[in-house]
């Protein structure tokens, strides 16, 4: 009885001293605070999205307006009142950069939200069904990366017409094989494992395995991805601002304000340099957070 009652407590100290299993996501969290230069970056981009929302609610907050238009004062070197000076047709570039954040901003989330749908279902499709239907899907994705993006992009607009609404479209279309090649590799390696072959044998349709038991255990790789995809598509959508073929004037964007500028780098350089650091910055902050979020969700990366 003796030696039954000292188990007991041995038992019920054990239990105690037991601690309760980590959250995966506040071990992602821990890790990621440890990358110094992504929660930088996390902290550059939460600003750019604070400035995209606060200027589009309260655009009075701007210093100056930024469609107002002064020949008076075209090129006016940076100072107290115009801080990174203005353009050739007088308008602050202050403004306009920060109101062509909440473009870019919105360029790049919502062109990665429409490729990376449409990417997972066709890598999910073709991953798990195989066969034919993945040669089709998968030599098609193939044709499509055999074009530079940047190319395809401008080919699409040439038959969609200008316009940022369509050069949403044609960065999603262009972004689509990406998502869908990775999505696919990772299901091929899921797809046997041994709670996939329980859901088929207990009888789950192919839909509900696809998204209830394959895609949960692939989500870190999306979600690396499209982080890394939303600093592609602010480029893309700059370069076919560059080009002329992206927002229509008077829209401020990044990429437009750096094509106009062009020509004038010489007598007015600062006219291309904050546009053009405002580009890089922002690609460089989605960049340094993709490569944090794909350390801090590699567990061999959160035991070391």
């Amino acid at each position: 009885m003796e030696e039954n009652k000292e188990i007991a407590e041995t038992s019920s100290i054990t239990v105690g001293l037991e601690e309760k299993p980590e959250s995966i996501w506040k071990s992602v969290w821990d890790s990621l605070k440890k990358n110094k230069a992504a929660m930088i970056s996390l902290v550059f981009i939460i600003i750019l999205v604070l400035v995209a929302v606060i200027t589009a609610i309260f655009p009075g907050v701007l210093p100056h307006d930024p469609y107002e238009q002064n020949l008076a004062k075209s090129f006016a070197f940076p100072n107290a009142q115009y801080w990174f000076g203005t353009d050739q047709l007088g308008r602050d570039i202050f403004s306009r950069i920060l109101v062509g954040t909440r473009v870019s901003l919105s360029v790049g989330v919502i062109a990665v939200a429409v490729s990376l749908t449409c990417g997972v279902l066709l890598g999910s499709i073709a991953g798990y069904l195989g066969g034919k239907v993945d040669t089709i899907i998968m030599r098609l994705m193939d044709i499509m990366l055999s074009i530079p993006s940047i190319l395809l992009a401008i080919a699409f607009m040439a038959a969609l017409g200008q316009g940022i609404d369509k050069a949403i479209i044609a960065i999603s279309l262009v972004s689509i094989p990406e998502y869908a090649r990775i999505v696919r590799g990772e299901i091929l390696s899921v797809k046997q494992n041994d709670y996939v072959q329980a859901a088929k044998v207990i009888g789950d349709k192919n839909s509900r395995i696809v998204f209830h038991h394959v895609l949960p255990n692939v989500m870190s790789s999306i979600i690396v991805r499209a982080t890394l995809g939303i600093s592609s598509a602010i480029l893309d959508a700059s370069a076919l601002g560059f080009l002329g073929l992206g927002v229509q004037p008077p829209m401020a964007e990044w990429g437009d304000m750096l094509g106009r500028a062009r020509n004038y780098i010489l007598s007015a350089p600062y006219a291309m340099i904050f546009p053009g650091l405002a580009i890089s910055l922002s690609v460089l902050a989605f960049n340094l957070l993709g490569d944090g979020l794909r350390d801090a969700l590699d567990p061999k990366s959160r035991q070391n």
